[in-house]
């Protein structure tokens, strides 16, 4: 996976300024990685646990290819930006008063 620059008039774009994006874009991906992460624990749970006589963990098969697969997914902050984006984040302000 390579660096991909993103032009900062587009994320301004998509906010009141800059930093307020940025802020915007890191809430979300906070929540998408606890998302990814519950789901990720979910999965591992699912699975049997492989111990020898010895007690020693041995290697699971579907233990590697589900966090091969989790690995090949974009990254929380990515899926954030990327929605921030194409406009689907949201965001409004509360009274203060």
């Amino acid at each position: 996976m390579g660096i991909t620059p993103v032009d900062l008039r587009e994320i301004d774009a998509s906010a009141a300024n800059v930093y307020e994006a940025i802020v915007i874009a890191a809430k979300r991906a906070r929540i998408l990685n606890d998302a990814q992460r519950i789901e990720f624990k979910q999965e591992l749970a699912a699975l049997p646990e492989n111990t020898s006589e010895d007690g020693e963990d041995l290697d699971n098969p579907d233990q590697l290819r589900i966090s091969l697969e989790f690995e090949k997914r974009d990254k929380a902050h990515i899926q954030a930006l990327n929605l921030l984006l194409d406009g689907k984040i949201h965001t409004e302000y509360r009274d203060r008063g």
